[in-house]
């Protein structure tokens, strides 16, 4: 699921606590080396247990709950006008 454009609080709220009577709490965050994004790991804590979801965010700064494409070499082709 795409954000949308979200800020990463609203999507925390939507995926870990609709209700709002949850505690919810970061738990993790880091970047990836090899392509340089970032991620957070959030924690909710349900009366059932605790739940965690990654967020991921993307090159064009949107947060998802996928992690991003990694970056691969790409060749051109460029056709020249005779």
């Amino acid at each position: 699921m795409a954000s949308t454009g979200k800020p990463l609080r609203l999507m925390v709220e939507n995926w870990l606590a609709p209700n709002r009577a949850m505690a919810v709490r970061v738990i993790e965050f880091g970047h990836f080396r090899s392509h340089r994004g970032r991620y957070v790991r959030v924690e909710a804590l349900w009366p059932t247990g605790s739940v965690s979801m990654f967020f991921f965010r993307h090159r064009d700064g949107t947060w998802n709950v996928f992690p991003p494409n990694p970056e691969r070499p790409a060749m051109g082709v460029y056709l020249h006008a005779a």
